[in-house]
């Protein structure tokens, strides 16, 4: 896939399937985190939140990915095909939408802290 200016475009590259699910995906996302910005970052769509990443997504040949890049709830991805701050999922399995909440949320927090720490609060 080449590299894509903007969300949009890198989803409309996908194969419809594929688009479905990150699609769906993103709304949970944004429904999670309302105040993300939602970017292209390292060639796949992410959602930052005060100056710090959130999480990426992104459409692999064979599966597709949440890099959630936490661990603060790893006991719940147990059952999950992960690896070092990814969730590989099928298209036609998608994350649960209470799951994905809870590491956007688990990943807000963090970010929260690290704001406070760097600004001295």
């Amino acid at each position: 896939m080449s590299a894509a200016k903007d969300v949009d475009a890198y989803l409309a590259a996908l194969p419809k399937n594929q688009r479905a699910a990150l699609e769906k995906l993103r709304k949970t996302i944004r429904v999670a985190a309302p105040k993300a910005e939602e970017v292209i970052s390292y060639g796949i769509p992410a959602f930052w939140y005060q100056g710090y990443g959130i999480v990426w997504y992104a459409a692999w040949k064979n599966h597709c990915s949440l890099y959630p890049i936490s661990g603060a709830i790893t006991r719940e991805l147990k059952g999950y095909d992960t690896a070092k701050g990814t969730i590989r999922f099928a298209v036609d399995e998608p994350l649960p939408a209470t799951l994905v909440r809870k590491l956007v949320k688990a990943r807000i927090a963090e970010n929260t802290k690290r704001t406070k720490k760097r600004v001295g609060k």
